[in-house]
């Protein structure tokens, strides 16, 4: 099993940390991963993205081309990286924040209203988490215990307190997209 993704949205919107516990839990479960975030300017609002790859075999190269799945958080990133997908993949959209229908018609597309089920959990800042359930709910690439646990060494002892929010996040994105 390979999977290659790409996240991508405003800065500030949590795709890189998104990226970052997807990787993270791979590797707590045994397996081989790479994550190559993309910042700078994008962290004051352009679009911020990153690619993770994992997988039972060796990981060739971090940069993802052929994309299995791609999480989009906003419109210029649907607009930039939808090319990116390989025919089939599977297509995240945050609905909330985009109104434009995907122009490839060769993939399966799940739209997602994650600010709208993340302020309902608890706060708009876990919309990266609810499309995370979604994501996790359709690809099954590690568990979601293994995600909350990366979550909480992430966020340490001083932000333990979100734990459960992100579960209900999560579980509200696993929800959207059954």
């Amino acid at each position: 099993m390979t999977e290659e993704i790409i996240l991508a949205g405003f800065g500030g919107q949590g795709v890189l940390l998104a990226g970052q516990i997807i990787a993270y839990a791979g590797m707590n479960e045994g397996k081989n991963v790479s994550w190559l975030p993309s910042y700078g300017p994008e962290m004051r609002g352009g679009t911020a993205n990153c690619n993770v790859v994992v997988s039972d075999g060796e990981v060739g190269s971090p940069v993802v081309v052929d994309a299995d799945c791609v999480l989009v958080m906003n419109r210029p990133s649907l607009e930039k990286y939808e090319k990116d997908l390989k025919p089939g993949g599977l297509l995240l959209i945050n609905s909330d924040l985009i109104e434009i229908e995907p122009t490839r018609t060769d993939v399966r597309v799940i739209k997602v209203p994650a600010n709208s089920l993340a302020e309902q959990v608890g706060s708009i800042k876990a919309a990266n988490m609810v499309m995370l359930g979604a994501y996790n709910e359709c690809a099954h690439v590690v568990e979601n215990k293994t995600i909350i646990e990366c979550l909480a060494k992430i966020m340490g002892e001083k932000k333990a307190h979100l734990i459960p929010m992100n579960e209900k996040a999560l579980e509200a994105g696993a929800q959207a997209a059954r």
